[in-house]
């Protein structure tokens, strides 16, 4: 893996965590009930501390000069963000926001667990391991809505269960391989996508069997946030995203 690789890889991690953790900030002050709207709130804050992490690493492999975080994250255009298009999708519904919120979860542990132990890039690997134990929570908050929603009443099981339906086909780019995941897996830093997709669909299927919801069928998957091609509602998330530092560039805090 060489240098622009280890880049590349780095800001897939920190794209993750950043889109999602700007989707679960439009929450606030709008979740359901007092004490979803802090844990919505804390969860973005966990995703935006590993964002900082991981795009501060990214940007000290800059070839010419060191990039900060917020360089990276409030001065690229759409087409440089490699953030899975699951991680996108509008908040919809509160059954929308957590079943993107849990399909995530798993997929987002158990690469942490394998970028924790890995050795090539011992900084890497200690951002990971402190994210795990957020990551837990996140993963264990969000399949415990699924169950309490798809095991409780009429209307919750039906909206949850057409949440599930319509985010499902954005699940398949998590495990799709490209050369970056070809590179990062042989280098050791990122994980084996096959490894890592048996062991979510058992998570997956384990925490649906509970909520009695049906998992839906492996058809066609959408993909191309990895290479830059995006859903229309990013465009918007990311105009709203970077509209103070573009417009005072060299403002500071």
């Amino acid at each position: 893996m060489n240098k622009s690789q280890h880049k590349q890889a780095l800001l897939r991690l920190g794209d993750d965590a950043l889109i999602l953790g700007q989707r679960l900030g439009e929450w606030c002050g709008h979740a359901p009930a007092l004490e979803e709207d802090i844990a919505l709130t804390n969860i973005a804050l966990d995703l935006i501390g590993q964002t900082q992490s991981y795009l501060s690493l990214a940007g000290s492999l800059h070839e010419d000069d060191t990039q900060t975080d917020d360089q990276l994250a409030f001065h690229r255009i759409e087409r440089d963000f490699q953030n899975l298009l699951l991680v996108e999708q509008p908040n919809g519904d509160f059954g929308d926001t957590i079943v993107r919120q849990f399909l995530f979860d798993y997929y987002a542990l158990f690469r942490a667990e394998h970028i924790a132990s890995q050795v090539f890039d011992i900084d890497a690997a200690a951002i990971a391991a402190k994210a795990i134990k957020e990551i837990r929570y996140h993963a264990d908050h969000s399949s415990k809505w699924v169950i309490r929603l798809g095991d409780g009443t009429d209307e919750s099981h039906s909206r949850v269960q057409k949440s599930l339906n319509k985010l499902w086909k954005f699940t398949g780019e998590m495990f799709t391989v490209d050369e970056i995941d070809i590179v990062g897996a042989a280098s050791g830093l990122l994980p084996d996508l096959d490894s890592i997709k048996t062991k979510w669909d058992s998570a997956i299927n384990a925490v649906l069997k509970d909520a009695t919801l049906k998992r839906p069928e492996d058809g066609w998957m959408q993909k191309g946030g990895r290479s830059g091609i995006h859903t229309e509602s990013f465009g918007f998330l990311l105009a709203e995203m970077q509209s103070l530092p573009r417009a005072y560039p060299d403002a500071t805090w």
